[in-house]
């Protein structure tokens, strides 16, 4: 069984179709009507011999009637009986007519393994054996299908032709398929094996899928130790924006999941297809990348809903906590389980309420926000691309230790160095020192900011110049919104961090080299000691942040007069001093817009950018990805 069972359908144009496949779905009905199979010879100028495959006719066949066809494409140790040894097709399909759920069609189900010894004996990974599954394309559009449609009434165009297949014929189905649409309309892989073309080969022009595809299906068992080929052909089609199904279920490489596979696949062929619906479909999420090694949940539903599910008997009540709290339900194995409403796009901070008290989900890498240690999850949306782990050079982040004169204690640092940064030692590197909120430490820019990852698709891309980033602890003795405490910050990135950093690594020094930029609170330390040392850097950059009158004591003010006293300086000095917010919905959003109206009096220059999304990590890794590439320029 899944782990779900789901009593609703879905409206799919006209047509209704389940989440999965009903008990009983694959086992003969005697009182319908029922298909013929037959084995069939024909010749194949490809393999320089007579092929088998086997035909299925549906029920209550008529000659005089022309169908629509599906090819069913069998796994690698496997020929043209394997999907009658183990999935039943003909069985399958006859239930669906029956139901009134299918298209009448015709399945041909022939040998994959395009050789003239295409038995699987002996060593099936052979090479030639191998190979012989990528000369079966040729086969399949030169012989194949020319000789089903002179010897059966079919539809002999694309919109009328579907191909589908289990594992090594999953990764067939996708080559062929997509490779071919002007031969099919309509593909469905189940299981796809490592055969299946890097996404890039299979849909190299996206806008031509997108107008060719009826139906693009992929569907695997979330256990499945080749679920990664099925993930990564789907993770390029959410970034390409080519409709499709990405279909997870409970289960293993194996018949359970193919047989399901083609029951919910055969369902939607040759009928109207709403688009609109592929969200809803899969009764599995995608585990989210933030889980330990190994761990199904949370899972990452496709409507962006997230499926916890959390094993605790002795509690008595568990809650997850995502800002909005979810109340969990137990099952009698001691289970809890709830999903959320659909989430915004990117990083989102949760906790778990076991029996009211705040813990860390053991299933999730935990990050340290919220002024401790709590868990993480990542939401993928189409547009996250900027922040991937792609295959271009990479940088490095280092944990660097050093005592602080001014504090007369140990601390420490990330730094972010380009790549070749150990290669290239003659040469000198730029510094953008960015700081972090309130309630996280010195990791929250490389753990949750993904700096690494944004500065080296940035580099690789060519639109931003190799530099250092800094990301020191911003968290001083002496609350950071008090007068003392920015200044303490100021006193410690002045005299400790900036020092450190030009004594013991490669950096071009002076204010044209120096970039300084924080979020939230970082971005009120660097209205404070960025203004405050416009002689020490060209570029600030503030993130969701501004002054807040009436909890700062007249700071504010005190700056305000300061800069109305010194902005010719201020303008000439600062090469770009950038202002960004996540829209209305950012709590910083009213105190920014008063800020930029009191700039505005006294004449700063400022650049502003908005990104909707609240005050969260999104939008603060949107900033730095649009800021960076204006840096040092």
């Amino acid at each position: 069984m899944l782990l779900f069972v789901w009593s609703t359908t879905i409206g799919f144009g006209r047509q209704q179709v389940e989440k999965e496949a009903p008990e009983g779905f694959d086992q003969v009905q005697s009182d319908i009507s029922h298909g013929k199979l037959d084995t069939v010879k024909y010749t194949s100028n490809t393999v320089g011999t007579e092929r088998k495959a086997v035909i299925y006719t549906p029920p209550n066949f008529d000659k005089g009637k022309k169908y629509p066809v599906l090819y069913l494409l069998h796994g690698i140790g496997g020929d043209e009986t394997e999907w009658l040894r183990g999935g039943q097709p003909q069985v399958i399909m006859d239930n669906l007519y029956a139901a009134g759920k299918a298209e009448p069609m015709i399945i041909v189900m022939p040998n994959g393994r395009a050789m003239k010894d295409d038995r699987a004996t002996g060593n099936i990974m052979a090479k030639d054996k191998v190979e012989a599954f990528a000369t079966f394309e040729k086969d399949l559009l030169h012989d194949l299908i020319p000789f089903v449609e002179s010897h059966y009434p079919v539809l002999a165009d694309r919109e009328h032709r579907a191909i589908s297949g289990l594992s090594m014929g999953g990764g067939q189905t996708l080559n062929f398929g997509l490779g071919n649409l002007d031969y099919f309309a309509w593909v469905g892989s189940y299981s796809a094996a490592p055969n299946t073309k890097s996404p890039e080969m299979l849909v190299p022009d996206p806008a031509y899928a997108r107008e060719k595809l009826k139906l693009l299906w992929i569907s695997c068992g979330d256990q499945d130790g080749l679920l990664s080929f099925s993930q990564r052909t789907h993770d390029y089609l959410v970034e390409k924006d080519v409709p499709h199904i990405f279909y997870i279920e409970e289960g293993g490489h194996d018949f359970k999941v193919w047989k399901n596979g083609l029951y919910m696949f055969s369902q939607l062929l040759f009928k109207p297809v709403d688009q609109a619906k592929f969200n809803q479909y899969s009764p599995l999420g995608i585990a989210a990348a933030t889980n330990v090694r190994g761990a199904k949940f949370p899972q990452i539903m496709p409507d962006g809903s997230v499926k916890f599910k959390f094993r605790a008997p002795s509690a008595d009540n568990i809650q997850v906590d995502l800002g909005k709290k979810y109340p969990m339900t137990k099952n009698d194995q001691g289970e809890w389980e709830v999903t959320t409403d659909p989430l915004g796009e990117g990083f989102h901070y949760y906790s778990l309420l076991i029996d009211g008290v705040a813990v860390v989900d053991p299933a999730s890498e935990a990050f340290y926000g919220m002024g401790r240690m709590a868990s993480g999850i990542e939401v993928p949306f189409s547009g996250d691309d900027f922040y991937a782990v792609k295959d271009v050079p990479h940088g490095e982040i280092r944990q660097v230790r050093y005592y602080s004169p001014v504090l007369r204690t140990w601390r420490r640092y990330f730094l972010y160095t380009p790549p070749g940064y150990d290669h290239h030692s003659a040469q000198g590197y730029p510094v953008l020192y960015i700081l972090h909120g309130g309630g996280e430490d010195a990791r929250g820019w490389g753990q949750q900011g993904k700096t690494d990852l944004i500065l080296d698709n940035l580099i690789a891309e060519g639109k931003a110049k190799p530099m250092l980033v800094v990301m020191p602890d911003g968290n001083m003795p002496i609350a950071a919104f008090e007068e003392r405490g920015l200044q303490l910050f100021e006193s410690e990135l002045k005299d400790a961090i900036i020092p450190h950093v030009e004594k013991h690594y490669r950096v071009e020094e002076g204010p044209a080299n120096r970039a300084l930029a924080g979020l939230s609170m970082g971005g009120i330390q660097t209205l404070y000691a960025g203004i405050n040392n416009t002689n020490m850097f060209s570029h600030l950059g503030v993130f969701s942040s501004g002054w807040i009158s009436q909890r700062q004591n007249g700071i504010a003010e005190k700056q305000y007069a300061l800069m109305e006293k010194n902005a010719a300086k201020i303008n000439a000095e600062l090469n770009l001093f950038w202002i960004s917010m996540g829209g209305e919905e950012d709590i910083a959003h009213d105190n920014c817009e008063k800020m930029l109206g009191e700039f505005d009096r006294i004449g700063i220059n400022y650049r502003y950018s908005e990104y909707p999304g609240g005050h969260t990590w999104p939008v603060w890794r949107h900033d730095l990805h649009h800021f960076a590439p204006l840096l040092f320029q």
